[in-house]
């Protein structure tokens, strides 16, 4: 737990003294559908908040249920069980009081069924509760789904204080790139009178660069209304969200008076009641750590929160399978990651050698186990059929879903989870093979670009005395399947083709918008016709970890029958 002290102070621009409470920032990572577990936390947290001489604990956004539950909010009895929950919470409440997120049903008679809100609990009781009021539709988002919108967002009154309190969505309608919601319960409250404070209870997902997008915005949001600022964020992974946490305190100038963790729980406390700390650090950090912690979260909290102890993944000797392994060997612990090379006759021995060199480095297990023999056999069972034709694509699948055979039997043995290695760069062309290499129960590198997991493994080499061998970075990527096989081969180099698809998939840029960046007419048209065309082998792929604005997976809905428009 941090203290930050800051001072009450007269600010002359707004020509009134800013009152900031003694509030603390409860940045915890909630586990969907795990009221007791969740609950649990809360008193943990707000108890040691209380030892801080707290007033006001604030939690994340949806605390009690975890955020997203999905249709698990349509389960009325799980409604009902998170009422109880609150009920009491609210029981164990002191002098300290909680501010947390939860579901309660629409006192209305029309609209949806359930509204996301936020309870103010103190001494035993629910003092105040306030609904959601901005309810997002887009990318991974559906709460209109679920959720009645609040038909009003009031102030509420504190121990002589006057609190806003808002809940993530709420904050977002100013300084975005297009308004998509015709209120702004922010304006609202800062024109209901005077505001001491305006808190908001987060579960806003990671993608990279938002920390700072995020903070930027709310910054202009507090200087420009003159209220000091309590923002709450979630931390860790849930499914195939990360939650970055970087909850901060804004003063009414929109200057930080405290940061949280990135990508961890974290307590703050903001005390008003001595003398200032020396300014706050808050240089956003560098782009692949960020990732790096994002990924290690996201397998680490998918792993816990589904019981799983163990990884098991394919060790090929390339870049996408070493930074995979070094992840989950930060994630879980290398004693619990099994490493396994599977080399076949087109399998080159610095591969194997590199696989072995992966493992040793990370102090992962490691196995080899060769799929020759096992090739072959399908070979001359199916020699009749194939008679006359040949080798192509069905050759090569089948080395593959030997491989995914093998690694899905010491999933099974082991109740080890099969952690999958291809990236964004091929599941978007198709570049994989369906109940082959896509075999696995979660996708680490699936909303990572190619050219991004060189860099990763750059950074990992840098941060933790370079376990991936330099041969592996440096050699041309080959699936290994034929002789003399490379990437490149079916695909243009990965610089190319990654800025195809950020502009594509990403940005939503059309054809012509995407060809004016460099890349050749008839090249975009080939690469988007892929795209398009490989939707079946996606909605069948592991869940993915989401590190970017358009991953693929719910937030990216495209019809896999649908003809061709370009």
């Amino acid at each position: 737990m941090r203290i930050w002290r800051v001072p009450l102070r007269r600010d002359a621009y707004f020509d009134r003294i800013i009152v900031l409470m003694r509030i603390a920032i409860a940045q915890t990572d909630t586990t969907v559908g795990d009221l007791k577990g969740n609950a649990a936390k809360i008193l943990d947290f707000a108890g040691r908040a209380a030892k801080a001489g707290a007033e006001i604990v604030v939690f994340p956004e949806c605390s009690l249920t975890g955020y997203p539950a999905w249709d698990l909010w349509e389960d009325r009895s799980f409604v009902q069980a998170n009422l109880r929950a609150l009920k009491e919470l609210a029981a164990k409440t002191g002098d300290t009081a909680i501010l947390c997120g939860y579901i309660d049903f629409n006192p209305s008679k029309t609209g949806k069924r359930l509204q996301n809100c936020a309870a103010l609990l103190h001494k035993g009781k629910v003092i105040a509760s306030r609904a959601k009021t901005l309810l997002p539709t887009y990318d991974v988002f559906d709460e209109a789904r679920y959720f009645e919108s609040a038909p009003d967002n009031l102030p509420v009154p504190f121990k002589g204080r006057t609190l806003g309190i808002t809940i993530c969505e709420d904050l977002w309608n100013e300084g975005v790139p297009r308004k998509i919601y015709n209120q702004d319960p922010v304006n609202a409250l800062v024109a209901s009178g005077r505001l001491d404070v305006m808190i908001n209870l987060s579960a806003s997902p990671f993608f990279e660069g938002k920390a700072a997008v995020r903070k930027n915005m709310f910054s202009r949001r507090a200087k420009k209304s003159g209220v000091p600022f309590i923002y709450c964020n979630q931390a860790g992974g849930n499914d195939d969200l990360i939650f970055d946490g970087n909850s901060f305190a804004l003063d009414a100038k929109g200057r930080t008076l405290a940061k949280a963790k990135s990508f961890e729980e974290d307590l703050v406390v903001i005390d008003t009641d001595a003398a200032p700390l020396p300014a706050h650090d808050d240089h956003a950090a560098p782009a692949e750590k960020e990732i790096f912690d994002a990924l290690t979260a996201g397998i680490r909290d998918y792993m816990s929160k589904c019981g799983f102890k163990k990884a098991v993944l394919g060790l090929s000797g390339g870049i996408d399978s070493a930074v995979v392994c070094a992840l989950a060997a930060q994630a879980v612990g290398p004693q619990n990651v099994i490493g396994v090379a599977m080399p076949s006759k087109y399998t080159s021995d610095e591969s194997t050698r590199d696989a072995e060199i992966l493992a040793r480095n990370l102090g992962v297990q490691f196995h080899v186990l060769a799929i020759g023999e096992t090739f072959g056999a399908f070979e001359r069972t199916l020699s009749t059929v194939f008679a006359g034709l040949k080798p192509d694509a069905a050759e090569e699948n089948i080395q593959a879903r030997i491989r995914g055979t093998l690694l899905m039997a010491l999933s099974n043995k082991f109740g080890a989870l099969l952690l999958t290695t291809g990236n964004k760069s091929e599941i978007a062309v198709g570049y994989c093979t369906l109940y082959g290499d896509m075999c696995g129960g979660l996708a680490p590198l699936a909303d990572l670009a190619k050219t991004k997991v060189y860099k990763l493994a750059s950074y990992i080499n840098s941060r933790f005395n370079s376990p991936i061998p330099l041969y592996t970075i440096t050699r041309a990527p080959s699936a290994e399947l034929r002789p003399g096989q490379t990437d490149q081969d079916e695909l243009p180099p990965y610089e190319t083709l990654d800025l195809i698809l950020k502009a594509y998939i990403e940005e939503g840029k059309t054809p012509e918008e995407i060809a004016a960046l460099g890349p050749s007419p008839e090249l975009v048209a080939k690469m988007l016709n892929k795209i398009d065309a490989n939707e079946f082998k996606r909605k069948q792929a592991a869940i993915g970890i989401k590190l970017t604005q358009k991953a693929f997976g719910i937030g990216r809905r495209m019809p896999v029958a649908r003809g061709k428009h370009r």
